[in-house]
């Protein structure tokens, strides 16, 4: 762009090239040129150190997004034209001229002096290029030729003058050349770095399934020690299972046909989005594919959870007012049937009618009380657990739920001693998994639960019977509430609904799949989160009761704690300052009129407080406690004051 004189602009410019090319001043600064690229709105997107020293401008006016105006102000007032009597006429006449976008070169004697070339040429990705080349030099030759014109030939002359001219201008287009040449090799670089930071796997194949381009990423999408691809076949580096799925999609992009599909990869998990779009050649015949490979494991979760929330809504909706009146009518068969138990009691007979009656009463009654849980939504409570102790209740709590047919076997490669996770929610979970496995196979069968740590932040628990496996109905439906395959038998049809709803609760998944030598397999897996560890302190230990003080002291001493008691809070006031304290934990009512409220007022501030009580949540005093402090249920156990301590440290 001349500064002042012609323009450099055409129309039709693509919006903003600033976000179409990164251009590096690093190669720019070596031309000896002044460079400078504008865009369509005649602010300035980069300029090298020539083009600053050259026309002497200040650093705000080589800055990118410098105005184009500004800069014909600053040098129309600097003298860099000439005397000029109207310099707003003379500015907006020139910046008018740049908006008719048009290319341009032409010389010019500048009011210092020196004399310039100046170039402006597009750029094929938007914006222009502005070439600017002193040739001072070259025209003083020029003149000293001419001025020993007499004794050359005319046609000489002006032969000489125009190659001269000619090979300025070539050596102003080569300057641009390289310089559109160094923005190309800047924007492949910024397009390469693009495509290998992007999340998903980017290729090309040809006609017969070979890789002709990878970014490299496809080790991300589907798990493979390899990342170099090309040149290898397509079923050769996916494997059998997904080649299978991949294989007849792949035939109709050949046919062009453009593909988009989802899978599950059983080996890592993952769900995975293919599209393929076919590569056209100019004759029209396919000549391969271009692929885009996503892994969507959290979108599908996300998609499953509301899928499943809907449906449980619906499922809410539609029986809560059923279970009201269900539990009504079961009220007067149970009435009934104290009635015809007291008039038959001397009737065998009728005594064995009365007692069907009433047991399927109480069944219905169960049912009810099923459907009124699940109307509302468990509170997930993760704690920190010894993870010795709860295998071994797990193992005891599902060896007594199944029959002694069932061979169960549960396996551990856990070595962390504490997790944390919400033990009573995980419990239930893996019985109602190891409940279906064992009457999938009849209550005869091997049973196995099997945990492992998958990667750093996932606990697999997983379930594999000897049953029949899942049916194709069951695979698309088990986690919808209320789905049973238990036909003729009593079932709520919620048990895979709850193991789904804890692993959602925990932001986790569950998978289920057929083994390859038959039978279910369930994969459960949630966050793995180990208990850091920390150092045993000095615990205040607050309550008016002598056999509670014993009964949690014990607790604190098991994990390394030293504790000092206190029976009332005028007795907590006198030790809370003791040096190394490190936790308070208070009972909420002490004595007739004091209360842990009382204790966390006098506590020092850098101690945190711990409130437990065994008055109920609708409380008021309880709830003021809730408000700002943890509090803890009374009867607790080990493990539930461990992690209350563990969290109010790190509050």
């Amino acid at each position: 762009m001349e500064l002042g004189h012609g323009n450099l602009y055409q129309g039709n410019m693509k919006p903003d090239p600033r976000h179409l090319y990164d251009v590096t001043l690093s190669g720019l600064n070596l031309i000896k040129q002044a460079i400078s690229i504008h865009d369509q709105d005649l602010r300035l997107i980069v300029s090298n150190r020539r083009f600053q020293t050259m026309f002497s401008l200040p650093d705000h006016l080589v800055k990118t997004g410098a105005k184009f105006r500004d800069i014909l102000i600053y040098l129309s007032e600097k003298g860099e034209y000439g005397p000029i009597e109207d310099i707003p006429a003379f500015v907006d006449e020139k910046v008018a001229l740049a908006l008719t976008f048009k290319p341009h070169y032409f010389e010019r004697t500048r009011a210092n002096g020196t004399s310039i070339s100046v170039e402006g040429n597009p750029l094929s990705q938007g914006g222009w290029i502005s070439v600017y080349t002193d040739i001072t030099d070259a025209k003083r030759q020029e003149d000293f030729f001419k001025s020993h014109a007499e004794s050359l030939s005319s046609d000489l002359v002006k032969h000489s003058e125009a190659l001269a001219r000619a090979n300025r201008e070539l050596e102003a287009t080569v300057t641009a050349l390289e310089a559109a040449k160094q923005e190309l090799s800047d924007s492949r670089e910024h397009l390469a770095l693009i495509n290998a930071m992007t999340p998903a796997h980017i290729a090309h194949v040809d006609a017969d399934g070979v890789y002709t381009h990878s970014n490299g990423k496809l080790h991300t999408i589907v798990p493979m020690p390899e990342t170099n691809i090309v040149g290898r076949r397509f079923q050769d580096v996916l494997g059998d299972k997904i080649w299978a799925h991949v294989q007849p999609r792949f035939q109709a992009v050949l046919r062009g046909e453009t593909s988009t599909s989802e899978f599950n990869d059983e080996n890592s998990g993952r769900d995975i989005r293919l599209a393929m779009i076919p590569d056209v050649a100019d004759d029209g015949s396919v000549q391969g594919s271009y692929i885009l490979s996503t892994d969507i494991t959290d979108e599908v979760s996300a998609r499953t959870a509301l899928t499943h929330a809907r449906r449980k809504e619906l499922a809410t909706q539609l029986t809560s007012g059923m279970a009201h009146d269900f539990a009504n009518l079961l009220t007067i068969i149970l009435g009934q049937q104290d009635q015809l138990e007291s008039v038959g009691a001397d009737n065998p007979k009728v005594a064995g009618v009365s007692a069907t009656i009433k047991a399927a009463a109480k069944r219905g009654g169960e049912l009810v009380e099923s459907l009124s849980r699940l109307e509302s939504k468990r509170t997930l409570e993760p704690i920190s657990v010894d993870f010795a102790s709860f295998l071994e209740n797990v193992q005891q709590l599902t060896r007594a739920a199944v029959p002694a047919s069932t061979r169960l076997e549960l396996t551990s490669d856990i070595e962390d001693e504490r997790l944390v996770f919400d033990p009573g929610f995980a419990q239930d979970a893996i019985l109602n998994l190891v409940l279906n496995a064992s009457e999938a196979m009849n209550g005869a069968g091997d049973v196995s639960v099997a945990f492992a740590r998958v990667n750093e932040a996932k606990l697999e628990i997983r379930v594999t019977d000897q049953g029949p496996g899942f049916s194709d109905d069951a695979l698309a439906n088990a986690l919808a509430p209320f789905y049973s395959t238990k036909r003729g038998k009593v079932g709520r049809g919620l048990g895979l609904s709850a193991v789904f709803d804890f692993a959602k609760s925990c932001g986790g998944s569950l998978r289920l799949r057929n083994g390859p030598s038959g039978g279910a397999c369930v994969i459960l897996q949630i966050p793995y989160d180990p208990v850091k560890a920390k150092s045993a302190g000095m615990v205040l230990l607050i309550d008016d009761d002598d056999d509670i003080r014993t009964a949690v002291r014990a607790l604190l001493l098991r994990a390394g704690h030293t504790v000092i008691e206190a029976a009332s809070v005028t007795e907590a006031k006198t030790l809370m300052h003791v040096s190394g304290i490190t936790h308070i934990v208070t009972d909420l009512a002490i004595g007739d009129t004091d209360t842990g409220l009382d204790v966390v007022k006098a506590a020092p501030d850098h101690i945190p407080v711990v409130i437990m009580t065994g008055l109920p949540k609708s409380d008021p005093l309880r709830n003021s406690a809730e408000q700002s402090h943890r509090v803890l249920t009374k009867p607790f156990g080990f493990d539930v004051i461990e992690d209350a301590l563990l969290k109010a440290t790190a509050l």
